[in-house]
């Protein structure tokens, strides 16, 4: 199998200049230890860093290819990335949505003009298959493409050059996308730095299956229980054989410890994270003893949260 290598990621940067926001890295003045940085991608035009990918990935395509239009299945921030992805490409979008999506996800994905199909979470894979191929579109996975890959490297790639002695990089993990390309980026450019995977306890199958050295089979309805939707899909063998070279270790976080992470991100960094985007920021705060210490990115990977959940978090 082959992985993805720096020379793709920084070949994606310079296709996603000017698209994806370059965010800073924040030093938190309020954190006791002076040591955490957040890289806030909820700045992001569509709210999360999955722009980076889509665009990427868009962009790796044939133009007759692109130009029949394309096609993706996500619970939310994907869906807003290809569909935000291909408004700028010109090209027309299905996005496949589960039933329970967060309505703020599915309406701001419509506002770009894809066509959005909801159904339910089981069939999620087999209707956007199905789609792809009665009506001709080419599928934009959410994680299992080296392309997609290579786009979210493109966050690594700039704590890389913004914290060049960098010595932790805690990085959510879901499908394994964003970590695969951070870790990738991070290993070639800051060998030095130890990159740490953080999932919720209810959707911990990478933890498990990092442990045993293979990829594990959580059900669905175990992996939604978790308040952080972004969080829920499981690795492919694409990105499981990634998270085995360049992430070092995992640290899983309660459902508590989410909720104090998106209110700490609220209240101290002036930042709206939804759950899945505080993760890391909850491994840094409720999990130190666990983390290697030092210098410290935390990536905010997304800002997209349902207002009534985020209010009754706050409140």
């Amino acid at each position: 199998m082959e992985l993805v290598t720096i020379s793709d990621i920084e070949a994606a940067a310079k296709r996603v200049q000017g698209v994806a926001v370059r965010t800073p890295l924040l030093l938190q003045t309020w954190d006791p230890r002076k040591t955490l940085w957040l890289k806030p991608e909820n700045l992001q035009p569509v709210g999360a860093f999955k722009v980076r990918g889509a665009f990427n990935a868009i962009g790796t395509l044939d133009d007759a290819i692109r130009a029949r239009g394309i096609i993706a299945h996500s619970s939310g921030n994907h869906a807003q990335a290809v569909a935000y992805a291909a408004q700028r490409y010109g090209v027309p979008a299905v996005i496949v949505v589960p039933d329970g999506a967060p309505r703020i996800k599915v309406e701001a994905t419509r506002s770009y003009g894809a066509e959005v199909i909801e159904v339910p979470m089981s069939e999620l894979e087999a209707k956007t298959h199905e789609l792809a191929v009665e009506r001709g579109l080419t599928l934009v996975p959410p994680f299992d493409d080296a392309a997609i890959i290579a786009g979210q490297g493109t966050v690594g790639l700039e704590i890389a050059e913004d914290l060049p002695d960098v010595e932790v990089v805690l990085v959510p993990v879901s499908g394994g996308g964003l970590a695969s390309g951070v870790g990738t980026a991070i290993k070639a450019r800051c060998p030095q730095a130890r990159v740490i995977g953080v999932e919720p306890e209810l959707a911990g199958d990478a933890t498990e299956g990092l442990r045993l050295g293979h990829r594990v089979d959580w059900p669905v309805a175990d992996r939604a229980r978790t308040i952080a939707d972004g969080l829920r899909a499981q690795p492919s063998d694409l990105t499981f054989a990634h998270l085995r070279k360049v992430v070092d270790d995992m640290v899983t976080v309660t459902e508590d410890e989410i909720r104090d992470a998106v209110r700490t991100l609220a209240r101290q960094a002036r930042l709206v994270a939804e759950p899945s985007g505080a993760v890391t920021t909850a491994a840094y705060l409720s999990h130190a003893g666990e983390l290697p210490a030092g210098r410290t990115v935390a990536i905010v990977s997304g800002g997209n949260a349902d207002p009534a959940m985020f209010a009754e978090i706050l409140a």
